[in-house]
């Protein structure tokens, strides 16, 4: 359910994804078309004997890098990449552990740390600008930010990436997911498509 109901699906998946996402005999990561309390639980434990193993291998000087396989099981491109930092965080990792597995471990992993991964004098400077820290909280990178109570007792809006440097060109990240966002609703109006959780009419 708490994939289902994340956020951003009602702004950011195209129908035809949504669609995909559905329970299903026969389309690839549906299985769980008769997930219930049984098979969350036995989910959750195999989730704990997986983290207890990364975490003692990150532990014993294995490379851990950050990863993600999005676009089913309700796993949104851009999106499930920072639910992947969040269960690295879960599983014992420092937010340092965490935000080096995103990015120096993987350019060494993929051979290219010394073009990127870290912030050096030569290397590449692809960056993302953030309006928060994600020592404090990976959820300021979600595209959508993390939510927080002011000092007035106000409901705000922290993070979400500013600024995407790519190859030296500065990418307005806002903008771009305003674009995303822009795509799904003129495919929605196209299709007349309206979002709604499986089994509901």
């Amino acid at each position: 359910m708490r994939a289902r109901r994340a956020e951003w699906h009602e702004d950011y998946t195209l129908p035809s994804l949504w669609k995909f996402y559905e329970p299903s005999r026969v389309s690839h990561g549906s299985y769980w078309h008769s997930w219930g309390t049984e098979q969350e639980v036995e989910w959750k434990k195999n989730y704990q004997l997986w983290m207890t193993f990364i975490n003692e291998y990150k532990n014993r000087g294995g490379r851990v890098t950050a990863g993600s396989d999005n676009g089913f099981i309700y796993q949104l491109y851009g999106f499930g990449f920072i639910r992947e930092l969040e269960l690295l965080r879960e599983a014992g990792f420092h937010p340092l552990e965490v935000i080096r597995s995103a990015t120096l471990n993987a350019a060494q992993s993929l051979g290219v740390d010394k073009e990127l991964g870290s912030i050096e004098v030569g290397k590449l400077a692809d960056l993302c600008v953030v309006d928060g820290n994600p020592l404090q909280n990976l959820q300021v990178l979600y595209g959508t930010g993390a939510i927080e109570l002011n000092a007035n007792n106000e409901v705000i809006r922290r993070g979400g990436v500013s600024y995407t440097i790519k190859d030296g060109i500065v990418y307005d990240a806002k903008k771009l997911l305003s674009d995303v966002k822009e795509m799904v609703d003129a495919e929605k109006k196209k299709t007349g498509f309206v979002l709604k959780q499986p089994g509901i009419k």
